[in-house]
């Protein structure tokens, strides 16, 4: 009666839930049109936020007026952004130099890094911050003197969000509404539909991880998705079916990451996705010791781009034009005189892609990347895994297999770190070996993984242990 109970007020609070979106968006819209009434309002909005910084800062005592920073914050909140810019400018040119009112164990540090430690001093001082981060990053490429401002915030939002200090909690059915809510909004991989899908996603043979930061309880700086199963999965709409039964765990031996969303980019290339997936195959291992396989179902982002320039770079390249000319037929993956004509190709050249295609000396894949300077090992192409219309679009419905060993990670972890080296099943290699792409093998920069890695796709007796 109590689980019904609250299943019904969490249908009404998706209601209320998706009309404060509505209406977010709709704020959004007006306030991106909306043109200020004169360029001397905004003006006069950033220089009440620069004032009321200087006075932060300008406290002598360690212990700065909490009062203070609350009204720096709310006058921060209020900035439009032409209000933003002028605060960001002064910023990188008023609170450059190091004022003799900063105390003299800090003086060699920019004045802003301790402005924006004593604006941490007020609630909700935590997200402004990250805010800004965030703001400043989007306007670097027009703003060169921001650089400096977002470099000393960076150091400082790396202290507070150490991970050590950092909460690491398991989300289920029970979790505040306020925090499932930010579920809907922030999945980044496979949308939420509604609460249905979401009660699957979080039942008796699933898992949600999240990180918090303490300061921060209702927001997940990043959150991770697993779905236990026996056997390494190689479809993704079964893990997705939210009408499909529960799998006991007990019966399962494979844990599958199957999405992880990074929620905040304000803390972009924070390493907050390295830190959660070593707290959840501790948290599994412990959980569930009977199970023998770690792994993800990953997007291949990248590689629709890649096969689309790579065919246009080698303009007569009868096979390559040929594929082409077959993506472009309606619903080709349907189509059983198109599909089974590119199989072989486009599974050849997508491991190639992740092999041996490179952004600098590194994986132009970019869940490639994560994932391998995690520890992985790629395991495993899957033929037409993803057939929403997002894993058509990036991957052509390709997915792939990443295999977490917790007894290899720091081994490959450091050669990857070292060398870029990608760490694969020698299928995976072998697969690669079979594309046509002229020059492509040439940029090899693979290691085998010590063993065969050639995993059944549903027998647990085929599973490396």
């Amino acid at each position: 009666m109590v689980r019904g109970l609250l299943d019904v007020i969490r249908h009404a609070g998706m209601r209320d839930f998706r009309a404060r979106r509505r209406r977010r968006l709709g704020r959004s819209k007006t306030q991106t049109i909306r043109t200020p009434a004169t360029t001397g309002d905004a003006g006069a909005c950033g220089t009440k936020c620069v004032t009321l910084c200087r006075q932060l800062l300008s406290r002598i005592s360690d212990a700065p007026s909490s009062e203070l920073a609350r009204d720096a914050l709310a006058a921060y909140r209020a900035l439009n952004a032409t209000g933003r810019a002028e605060f960001f400018d002064a910023l990188a040119t008023d609170f450059a130099a190091a004022p003799v009112a900063v105390s003299a164990a800090r003086s060699t540090d920019p004045p802003r890094q301790e402005l924006f430690l004593r604006l941490n001093t007020a609630p909700g001082g935590v997200s402004v911050l990250v805010d800004v981060r965030r703001r400043l990053l989007e306007g670097i490429a027009d703003h060169p003197s921001w650089r400096s401002v977002e470099a000393d915030l960076t150091r400082v939002l790396k202290v507070m969000f150490n991970l050590g200090l950092l909460e690491f909690q398991q989300i289920d059915w029970e979790t505040p509404m306020a925090v499932l809510e930010k579920l809907f909004e922030y999945e980044a991989v496979h949308e939420i539909r509604d609460w249905n899908d979401l009660r699957r996603r979080l039942d008796a043979d699933r898992r949600c991880y999240a990180l918090f930061h303490p300061a921060w309880p209702d927001e997940p700086l990043i959150f991770i998705e697993v779905a236990l199963t026996r056997g390494m999965s190689a479809r993704l709409p079964p893990l997705l079916d939210s009408t499909s039964p529960v799998v006991d765990g007990e019966r399962c031996d494979t844990a599958i990451f199957y999405s992880i969303s990074s929620c905040q980019p304000g803390l972009s290339g924070f390493a907050l996705g390295n830190a959660l997936i070593g707290r959840v195959l501790d948290a599994l291992r412990l959980e569930l010791p009977w199970l023998t396989t770690f792994a993800t179902l990953s997007p291949i982002p990248g590689f629709h781009t890649w096969f689309s320039a790579l065919e246009r770079s080698t303009a007569g390249h009868a096979r390559l034009t040929e594929m082409q000319e077959g993506l472009r037929v309606p619903r080709w993956h349907e189509d059983p005189n198109v599909a089974p004509a590119l199989k072989a190709d486009l599974m050849a050249l997508c491991a190639a892609y992740l092999l041996h295609a490179k952004k600098g000396d590194e994986p132009a894949d970019p869940v490639a990347r994560f994932h391998l300077s995690n520890g992985a090992s790629i395991v495993r192409v899957n033929w037409l895994s993803d057939l929403s219309p997002a894993g058509l679009k990036r991957s052509l419905g390709l997915t792939a297999n990443y295999l977490y060993r917790p007894a290899n990670l720091l081994r490959n972890c450091e050669v990857y770190t070292t060398t870029h080296t990608v760490t694969t099943a020698r299928r995976v290699e072998r697969l690669s070996r079979r594309a046509d792409v002229p020059g492509l093998s040439a940029a090899r920069s693979v290691g085998e993984a010590t063993d065969p890695l050639d995993i059944h796709q549903e027998h647990p007796q085929g599973h490396p242990h």
